[in-house]
């Protein structure tokens, strides 16, 4: 008897881990999920405790003595050890110190690109116990002033390559008082001191760690500035244990002490900078750092330097989809894609082509208070529903009107979920746990992306701007942008999903989907800017058979603008607003324009069109 229960208990403890697999298929991949975020957890609470705060330059400085040897940087033809990485971010630090007077909580800006000078300045302030302001390089002017102005900063360094920007605004800084600083050999400007004959000559003898003894979890490690796809950018507000946070996604992604990541985005935004930079110092790996991104050269370079982690944003793996196909495409020891952004099509695509990578998809903003990871490799979910992560970070989908551009209430006034499969928008709790720090200097723009009176009076929620949905494997799926989706014939169009299709014609290589404004309609009509594939015209006929068969006739575009490159900004998001706003006239558009006739497909856009379209006498 005891023999027969023994061997059913046996039975049931065997078959057990199949049931589960069987009702739930990701039950393995969420369990090891979650054990990681554990850890994460722990870690995350030892650092609020820990007295002195261990910032991650002190992460850098325990790699410097635990691994002096090891390689920390590539850069073209060039590398540094961990050591000597300290080196020269120590002689940093004191020229700085010496000449600009600098000391803890003081604010720096960073106008330089993507090279070994960036890294050596950014780890001497973070030793000085100074915050970073990482300015887009790609800024001028008007723009440039009111970065440098939203961060409070008296200081400015300034790389070789960027004189004439600096030039541009110098007078104006002097005025306010601004001490500037250029990187790099024969850079004298007048109004501007040469830093680098100063850090040749200053000892890199290690400095106190007194002057950064004032630094916590909660003091201002770096200011990051959204895209500005609209308006004048913003500057995120990350504070150390915000850095922390985000660094801690190579943890999860699976990232291990032996790889080298490969790094060409930007390190003046959050995913180059937090996810790739201070990421690989947490793990102490090799970074491998490029000026720019190269989709002929990307693949050569992961070869070169054996690159076995790469990261990617917005429209990057495309770009690597439509070069030439080669002998020697899966060539490579990459195993590992780090990223956001990445559609399910060129997802496909991309696996194909390059082997057996694996794909973490994430999701989550710059200044914003929760995200959400996709960490079992399903094509085209942004991430999944985990219940300890439910747990930390009480994030939902609410029902959101994109006519009237807000959240749906009900007659007590509060918001409601949306169910699974349907479009939502995402919205975080704001809480100890989950706090949201907003925008330097702007608190118009802090406020208005928070949600008040949600589900319960008084709470308050971290509104993403972004629509996602759900399935019944929970799985979430980005949808759109809020001002990226529109209204048209009483529908809700989301840009996204009819880019998704127009790259499925064989002529387009590119496509930006927007809602234009036609006169004597409600709500926009779309239009989209197309950039045809190489050698290759703009095939009206298929288009128009394509959207016919795979779009309703509200979400068809009425209007096609043919350009030679979509616009877009650092981080490779495209730019809507500006092509919204100059519409589809002819008179205007010197680009080539196409016009959806009825019954008639796409035909070359006219004045006479134009006229007859906003005079009314042609009702779309």
């Amino acid at each position: 008897m005891f023999a027969y229960f023994l061997f059913t208990l046996l039975t049931c403890v065997a078959i057990w881990p199949l049931l589960l697999y069987a009702r739930n298929p990701y039950f393995l991949a969420d369990l090891s999920h979650a054990i990681t975020l554990l850890r994460v957890g722990v870690r995350t609470a030892r650092l609020r405790r820990r007295r002195p705060f261990r910032s991650i330059v002190d992460a850098f400085l325990d790699r410097v003595a635990t691994q002096p040897q090891k390689t920390f940087l590539v850069f073209e033809e060039s590398s540094f050890t961990y050591s000597q990485a300290d080196s020269e971010s120590t002689k940093v630090a004191r020229a700085l110190q010496q000449r600009a007077r600098l000391k803890e909580g003081d604010t720096v800006a960073l106008l330089v690109a993507n090279e070994p000078q960036f890294v050596w300045t950014w780890l001497a302030l973070a030793k000085l116990g100074c915050t970073a302001s990482l300015l887009n390089t790609n800024i001028r002017a008007k723009s440039l002033l009111h970065c440098f102005s939203c961060c409070g900063a008296e200081v400015l360094v300034a790389g070789a390559d960027l004189r004439g920007a600096v030039e541009e605004v110098l007078p104006t800084l002097s005025q306010q008082g601004v001490r500037v600083f250029i990187l790099g050999e024969g850079s004298d400007l007048e109004g501007a001191e040469n830093l680098s004959d100063k850090i040749r000559q200053a000892s890199d003898q290690p400095l106190s760690r007194q002057l950064r003894a004032g630094i916590n979890a909660t003091s201002p490690a770096l200011y990051i500035y959204t895209s500005g796809t609209t308006g004048l950018p913003k500057a995120a507000v990350i504070n150390h244990e915000r850095l922390w946070m985000t660094a801690f996604l190579q943890t999860i992604a699976g990232v291990r002490s032996d790889d080298v990541i490969y790094i060409y985005l930007p390190l003046y935004h959050s995913a180059g900078f937090l996810m790739g930079l201070c990421g690989a110092i947490d793990k102490g790996i090799t970074v491998v750092l490029r000026r720019k991104f190269s989709a002929s050269q990307f693949w050569n370079d992961c070869r070169k330097y054996n690159v076995t982690v790469i990261q990617y944003i917005g429209e990057i793996m495309r770009y690597l989809c439509n070069t030439p196909k080669r002998d020697n495409d899966r060539e490579h020891k990459v195993r590992l894609a780090i990223g956001n952004g990445l559609r399910a099509d060129t997802w496909a695509d991309f696996l194909q082509r390059f082997g057996d990578i694996s794909v973490i998809e994430c999701y989550g903003a710059t200044e914003g208070n929760a995200g959400v990871i996709n960490y079992c490799g399903k094509i085209g979910a942004v991430g999944k529903d985990n219940f300890l992560h439910r747990m930390s970070c009480r994030y939902k989908l609410i029902r959101y009107d994109t006519e009237k551009e807000e959240p749906v209430r009900d007659s007590r006034g509060f918001c409601t979920e949306v169910p699974q499969g349907e479009t939502g928008l995402f919205v975080a709790k704001i809480g100890e746990r989950t706090p949201f720090y907003g925008y330097a200097k702007n608190r118009q723009q802090t406020e208005k992306k928070k949600l008040r009176d949600v589900f319960e009076k008084g709470d308050v929620y971290f509104n993403s701007g972004d629509l996602l949905k759900s399935d019944n494997e929970g799985f979430l799926f980005f949808q759109d942008r809020i001002g990226d989706t529109f209204r048209w014939k009483g529908e809700n169009v989301a840009t996204s999903e009819v880019a998704d299709n127009l790259l499925v014609v064989d002529c387009i290589e590119e496509a930006n989907v927007y809602g234009v404004k036609v006169p004597g309609h409600e709500g926009r009509t779309g239009m989209a800017a197309l950039k045809l594939k190489e050698n290759m015209d703009f095939d009206a006929k298929a288009t128009y058979q394509h959207v016919k068969n795979y779009l309703p006739s509200y979400a068809r575009p009425r209007f096609i603008r043919i350009q030679d490159a979509l616009a877009v900004t650092g981080t490779f998001k495209q730019l809507k607003g500006k092509l919204a706003e100059e519409g589809f006239n002819p008179a205007v558009i010197t680009d080539a324009l196409f016009f959806l006739e009825d019954n008639e497909g796409y035909v070359p856009m006219t004045p006479e069109i134009y006229t007859s379209i906003t005079e009314g006498r042609n009702r779309l």
